[in-house]
C-alpha cells in the first residue's frame, strides 16, 4: 500500500509541469484585458497590483482557477472573480504560459 501511494504520488509530481503548459502566443492574445490593471509588459503601474510577468505559471493557473471558482475573497477578488469566470481552463493555461515566459 504504502509503494503504491508513493508510486501515486511521484506520477502526479512529475506530471505537473505538463499539466500547467499552456500555449504563450495564444495566451498573448487574451492578455489585453489584463494590461489595464497589470501592464502591458505585465509590470503594474497600480500600487498594490501584482506584476505577472515571470510570474511562476502552475502558481497563474492556481491563482486564476481560485479566482474562478470564488474560492479567493481578498484584496480585489470581486474584480478577479469577474474576469476569472469568462475564461475557459485553455485561456487560463495559456495566460499563464504567457506571463510565465515574459
Amino acid at each position: 500500500m504504502k509503494k503504491a501511494m508513493t508510486l501515486t504520488l511521484a506520477a502526479a509530481l512529475f506530471s505537473l509541469p505538463v499539466m500547467a503548459a499552456g500555449d504563450a502566443e495564444a495566451g498573448k492574445g487574451k492578455a489585453a484585458i489584463c494590461a489595464a490593471c497589470h501592464g502591458a509588459d505585465g509590470k503594474t503601474l497600480i500600487p498594490g497590483y501584482p506584476n505577472l510577468n515571470g510570474q511562476n505559471e502552475q502558481y497563474l493557473v492556481y491563482a486564476l482557477k481560485a479566482y474562478k471558482n470564488k474560492e479567493r475573497n481578498g484584496g480585489n477578488a470581486m474584480l478577479m472573480q469577474a474576469q476569472a469566470a469568462m475564461l475557459s481552463d485553455t485561456d487560463i493555461d495559456n495566460l499563464a504560459a504567457y506571463f510565465s515566459q515574459m
